[in-house]
């Protein structure tokens, strides 16, 4: 498992399609929005929490039909299904490489773009706890996602339509979290509730998507 991961570490990072890119909207988003609303500091500090975490989220969306599409194409997912690992362990390690390639990164680089957004001082320390224990969920709620399309050519339009109703509550707590802690307010229950999505996710969806890959390859 750990040389798969490795490997799509490798390969993502090659291609540019999940480090960099996600990276790129991710700071676009938080340059663009100032000139949308306009350069009140009040507004700013208001919407940046949840800013942040909108533009996170569409950041992981961007790269979730990498995960399991090229190899799909080229037949590594066929040779997968057969190795002796067992196809749980080829999802959570895929899963694993995205959220390395995307997520960490993202969660890594939201303090520096709060400060574009006037993000409190008392946010950035939540603002990045609750992207550290929200982006595994997405990574994760992804690859169910992507496994679901994986045989559909051009499937990304689909796929964006499936993972997004799934995504809210994800979206909803880690937001929350977030202007919570900007405000100085108490947040435990949202981080309680962001955690138990993660843990619930990498609980139950990696035996959901080997089984509807095993269904997409037969």
């Amino acid at each position: 498992m750990i040389r798969l991961v490795l490997r799509d570490i490798t390969l993502a990072v090659r291609a540019g399609g999940g480090f960099g890119l996600g990276l790129a909207f991710f700071l676009v988003l938080a340059v663009l929005i100032p000139l949308g609303v306009g350069p009140r500091p009040e507004m700013l500090r208001a919407i940046a929490p949840g800013v942040l975490w909108v533009g996170a989220l569409l950041a992981c969306l961007l790269s979730l039909d990498r995960i399991f599409q090229t190899d799909f194409e080229d037949g590594s997912l066929d040779l997968l299904a057969t190795a002796p690992i067992p196809m749980e362990g080829v999802v959570l390690s895929k899963a694993v490489a995205h959220w390395l390639t995307t997520g960490l990164p993202l969660t890594l680089a939201a303090p520096a773009l709060g400060v574009m957004l006037n993000l409190a001082p008392g946010g950035y320390v939540w603002l990045t706890a609750s992207l550290a224990l929200g982006t595994p969920a997405l990574s994760m709620i992804g690859a169910f996602a992507a496994g679901l399309t994986v045989s559909l050519k051009r499937g990304g339009l689909l796929l964006s339509l499936l993972v997004l109703p799934l995504y809210v509550p994800t979206l909803i707590y880690g937001a929350e979290a977030a202007r919570r802690g900007a405000e100085g307010l108490p947040l435990g229950t949202p981080l309680a509730l962001l955690a138990g999505i993660t843990l619930g996710a990498w609980a139950c969806l990696p035996f959901a998507t080997a089984a509807v890959l095993r269904v997409n390859l037969r």
